[in-house]
């Protein structure tokens, strides 16, 4: 048996912002280092069936949730921003 890991995308005003549920245990540490308060806990399970996490639209594309992500399970690409 394979496993994919598809991504969920959220495109925010600041960036690009995605989850891949199959590699997401559900730590948390991204909802508690979230500089914005902009994560919750989302209804698509992880790969132990415990809940994944998604964003809202406050997201800043920091990018702290994704270097604190013990699993690589979030990615974020910021938006350049144009002069």
């Amino acid at each position: 048996m394979t496993q994919t890991f598809k991504d969920r995308s959220f495109e925010v005003e600041k960036g690009l912002w995605a989850i891949f549920p199959g590699l997401c245990k559900g730590c948390g540490l991204c909802i508690q280092k979230c500089p914005k308060k902009c994560m919750s806990w989302s209804d698509i399970l992880g790969v132990y069936g415990t809940p994944s996490v998604e964003v809202n639209d406050e997201c800043i594309a920091c990018g702290i949730c994704q270097t604190v992500c013990p699993d690589c399970a979030i990615s974020v690409a910021k938006k350049k921003e144009e002069k």
